[in-house]
């Protein structure tokens, strides 16, 4: 049994990923914004017994301090953690891009999940090891068509990934995962209304699910991926085989 902490959590990918994990025997902390949404989410779970909330804002040094006491209280140990906080609010060419929305995708999408890791690191990690799965994308692989800024910010996550896989070895194994296009509210601009013209550029055949995420991810947390640490597992139904980012 370990005990982990998933942001982002209160759905979609990051609620899969915690119930994976919940139906492993592993204890959860999920987090989000809304704290109606997150106690759905535990009640789904199980219950205060398999997992508990926390409410606030990823970035917000605060929550993240105050969630990983809260872990530590409940549970007595925090083994792993995901980030899976993202956001993404523009679409179109990069220098269309106002500063400011850049620093903000920048902000949650690569500096909170630092900020994180640095977190679960001194307060736990550091002395008794522990394993990190960051979610990316594909579209941090290559550039990406209107979803630059996104991309750019990705393409960072995945490089924080391998440093740190390489900085914190071997105490603690840093890996993420790079999804196409999932079945999420995150997501529903990319198919919601076109769904089967978007799966046609899939060579498996469909989109993704939170539960083909959840299963890589609950892989990388366990001790069978135990000599993997820096990579970048993509999950794309094949997508990026035919060039497809998105």
């Amino acid at each position: 049994m370990g005990v982990a902490i998933v942001t982002g959590a209160s759905r979609g990918i990051g609620l899969g990923i915690a119930a994976a994990l919940v139906a492993r025997g592993d204890k959860v902390c999920v987090t989000g914004r809304n704290a109606d949404s997150l106690a759905d989410a535990v009640a789904e779970l199980g219950g205060s017994e398999h997992a508990i909330a926390v409410a606030g804002k990823a970035h917000d040094p605060e929550h993240c301090a105050e969630t990983v006491a809260a872990t530590l209280a409940a549970f007595g140990r925090v083994d792993y953690l995901v980030n899976n906080v993202g956001t993404n609010p523009v679409f179109g060419p990069v220098l269309d891009a106002d500063a400011d929305v850049v620093r903000k995708v920048m902000d949650i999408n690569v500096v909170t999940a630092f900020s994180w890791i640095q977190q679960v690191w001194r307060e736990w990690m550091a002395d008794n090891g522990g394993a990190v799965v960051n979610v990316a994308s594909v579209a941090g692989l290559r550039p990406a068509p209107g979803l630059g800024i996104y991309a750019v910010s990705k393409a960072a996550l995945i490089h924080l990934t391998a440093q740190l896989g390489l900085e914190l070895a071997p105490a603690v194994r840093v890996n993420a995962v790079a999804p196409a296009v999932v079945k999420t509210k995150f997501a529903s601009a990319l198919y919601v209304g076109r769904e089967d013209e978007a799966a046609a550029g899939y060579p498996a055949g469909r989109l993704g699910e939170p539960r083909d995420v959840a299963g890589a991810v609950a892989f990388l947390l366990s001790d069978e991926a135990s000599w993997i640490t820096g990579q970048t597992i993509v999950i794309d139904g094949g997508s990026t085989l035919v060039g497809n980012l998105a």
